[in-house]
């Protein structure tokens, strides 16, 4: 049996899939549906929420651009090098600050991408959100700062500005990082981490803040928080005497390339049965759809990062783009969710910072 998925077929492998899966649905071309799992939303009102409605917005996350130098295989926003029209302009990223100045309970100012450097007007917006007082996150994927001469200050040009920066690393040996990034990512990685260390980040003292995101490179959720932090400081700290702060363990959803790399290696039922197993209901109150409103290249509103790449607009219709944005109808609205959120409730839970509970 194949399945249509992101406009293309995926063969089954291993049993057919017409025996495993009861219904199967395409969410927006990125994310299956299927009833054999029980539904998020009704798992939720079990559990007391019946609905969910976000508290002020403290994380005003923006996705600039889906262009990156980099084609990772488990990549929810399907980002890579062709992706040069899907861009933030200088006009939107004008209207972002208008709203980060006037809404005072925004703290932090996440900018994501693709590769978010590679956007013309990166380096004036980091600038523009630095005057206003706003903690800046600068999601960078590492190579791109030994990728192209254009990008080797931008270690020197983060710290000048007091960007806190994040970054993936999926493991510190090549073996996992480049099966899961690409040829020659650990590297480029490892190069780009001690230049980052050469101007300040990660080490005691300077005020800049270098963290790393581990997220597994198969089918099944990440270990311990804290024990990963341990052992990534300790064997990075003694193969390339590299420091940095802190590591977030982040769970891989079932959407886009990841749901891909599922569907082809016959896991997908296994490892939404582990999703689903896992849920914890004590994650709801930490979840990052709660504090965070995420903003598309084009301007558009969501809840998160993952409904935004399942173009689920945030539910209200008059204020679903940075041209209508109104602070006081949208935090009247119920946060949107679907099956892909058990990733984010599974055990310690996962969010752009790591663990909830």
């Amino acid at each position: 049996m194949a399945i249509k998925q992101k406009g293309k077929s995926l063969k089954a492998t291993g049993n057919d899939l017409a025996d495993t899966f009861f219904q199967l649905k395409v969410l927006n071309g990125k994310e299956l549906i299927d009833s054999k799992f029980p539904s998020f939303a009704e798992r939720l009102a079990d559990d007391g929420f019946p609905k969910l409605q976000p508290s002020e917005p403290e994380i005003f996350q923006i996705n600039i651009g889906k262009l990156c130098n980099q084609t990772c295989g488990h990549c929810h926003v399907d980002a890579g090098p062709d992706r040069k029209e899907e861009n933030m302009s200088r006009e939107s990223l004008e209207k972002c600050l208008a709203i980060i100045k006037k809404v005072k309970s925004i703290k932090t100012v996440d900018i994501t991408g693709g590769a978010p450097e590679m956007n013309a007007h990166f380096r004036w917006f980091v600038e523009e959100c630095t005057k206003l007082g706003k903690q800046v996150i600068d999601r960078c994927n590492l190579t791109i700062i030994v990728a192209n001469k254009k990008y080797h200050d931008l270690p020197e040009f983060l710290a000048k500005n007091k960007v806190q920066v994040v970054s993936s690393l999926p493991y510190f040996s090549k073996k996992r990082t480049d099966s899961q990034r690409g040829d020659g990512v650990f590297e480029d990685s490892i190069k780009a981490l001690q230049m980052l260390n050469e101007v300040g980040y990660g080490k005691e003292g300077t005020g800049l803040q270098l963290d790393l995101v581990f997220n597994p490179t198969g089918a099944f959720l990440p270990g311990d928080q804290m024990s990963l932090e341990s052992e990534f400081k300790r064997q990075l700290k003694r193969k390339f005497d590299i420091v940095f702060n802190n590591l977030y363990a982040i769970t891989n959803l079932p959407i886009s390339r990841f749901l891909d790399y599922l569907l082809q290696s016959g896991n997908y039922e296994e490892y939404m049965q582990k999703l689903v197993d896992a849920y914890n209901p004590g994650t709801i109150d930490g979840l990052m759809c709660r504090n965070t409103i995420s903003v598309s290249w084009d301007g558009y509103l969501y809840d998160c990062d993952f409904n935004q790449m399942l173009d689920l607009k945030v539910a209200i219709k008059g204020s679903a783009h940075l041209d209508d944005f109104d602070l006081e109808t949208l935090q009247k609205r119920d946060i949107i969710f679907n099956q892909h959120c058990y990733g984010c409730t599974a055990g310690s839970g996962s969010s752009c910072g790591g663990e909830i509970t």
